[in-house]
């Protein structure tokens, strides 16, 4: 196994320890949730760069690539439904995506042929990546409150809410638009399977 498809089996691992952070208690476990999710980002944009500069692209690599982002991107949106933080109806709305387009990818496996990330869906993803770091900070803030963070009222937590749900909102629009992007782009994938229908 070569080294980008090794860190992104070490993104789905670090995944599981941000998870473990994010719901400890303390500033300190929630600052540490945040360091943990910027290494797994730092994965996600080092395996691509190092497979296509020493040409060690492979298929592997081009299925477990995307779905590794996702692991990390749905554990964290669905950590901020249980937390309270994103409505739950956003995150299905990203978690259908997900699991249409790797349906897809499935489809398109069997066939033998691999859909690799396309732009839209890279966007998408850096974007949702920006706004769990966003989210992360309300997190740590939130946590300390104003014992730690003076500025860190109720009103100013007011307003950070308003602006996740605004970021949010943009994510959705994102997701959906890089989504129907995927089955445009690959209808010869599933086509002669609605017409058999």
């Amino acid at each position: 196994m070569n080294l980008p498809n090794k860190l992104t089996i070490l993104r789905i691992i670090l995944t599981a320890a941000f998870m473990v952070f994010l719901f400890s208690g303390g500033v300190a476990a929630k600052v540490a949730a945040l360091i943990v999710f910027l290494l797994a980002s730092l994965t996600d944009i080092l395996d691509g760069y190092i497979a296509k500069r020493n040409n060690q692209v492979t298929d592997f690599g081009k299925l477990m690539d995307p779905i590794a982002d996702k692991i990390l991107v749905l554990s964290a949106f669905l950590a901020f439904v249980e937390l309270g933080l994103v409505p739950a109806w956003m995150v299905a709305i990203i978690l259908f995506r997900e699991v249409a387009v790797t349906a897809l990818r499935g489809m398109a496996l069997a066939k033998g042929k691999v859909i690799s990330a396309g732009e839209g869906g890279k966007q998408k993803t850096v974007w949702q990546m920006c706004v769990i770091f966003i989210i992360l900070l309300f997190v740590i803030f939130d946590e300390g409150s104003r014992s730690r963070f003076g500025f860190w009222t109720e009103r100013v937590a007011v307003i950070y809410k308003d602006a996740i749900f605004a970021l949010m909102c943009v994510t959705i629009a994102l997701t959906l638009t890089s989504g129907i992007s995927y089955f445009v782009k690959n209808k010869e994938v599933y086509a002669n399977e609605t017409k058999g229908r």
